[in-house]
């Protein structure tokens, strides 16, 4: 399975704004059919965040952050982007890349529970 490295994240008052990267370590982003963003908050599962498709671009956006994120891809950069906008204190973790694909209502890695270092979004005023 394909590891990522993600950046991008830090600290912001809410209603500010964070891009997210991840780039697949060694590997071409062509080698994922869906990559997925995920984050962890203090103390509670991993949940899936936004999914795209590698070949077409299509999306999909759990509820939590329909209408305030956005997710891209360059491939020629070999980048998946998570355009964060209207950040609350909610949106306060860790988030992780991992292949993956969207199972009805769910975005599910294909990551086997493994994980990269992940980029620590933090939402404070």
């Amino acid at each position: 399975q394909l590891q990522f490295v993600e950046s991008g994240g830090g600290l912001v008052q809410p209603g500010g704004s964070l891009r997210l990267s991840c780039v697949p370590s060694g590997e071409s982003l062509n080698h994922a059919d869906g990559v997925g963003w995920f984050r962890q908050a203090p103390g509670k599962e991993h949940e899936g965040v936004s999914c795209i498709s590698v070949s077409d671009g299509s999306t999909y956006y759990a509820d939590a952050v329909k209408g305030r994120f956005t997710i891209s891809r360059d491939n020629a950069n070999n980048t998946i982007y998570l355009q964060m906008n209207g950040l609350i204190p909610e949106d306060t973790g860790v988030y992780y890349c991992a292949g993956a694909v969207v199972l009805g209502a769910e975005i599910v890695g294909l990551n086997f529970g493994s994980w990269g270092q992940g980029t620590q979004v933090t939402v404070s005023s």
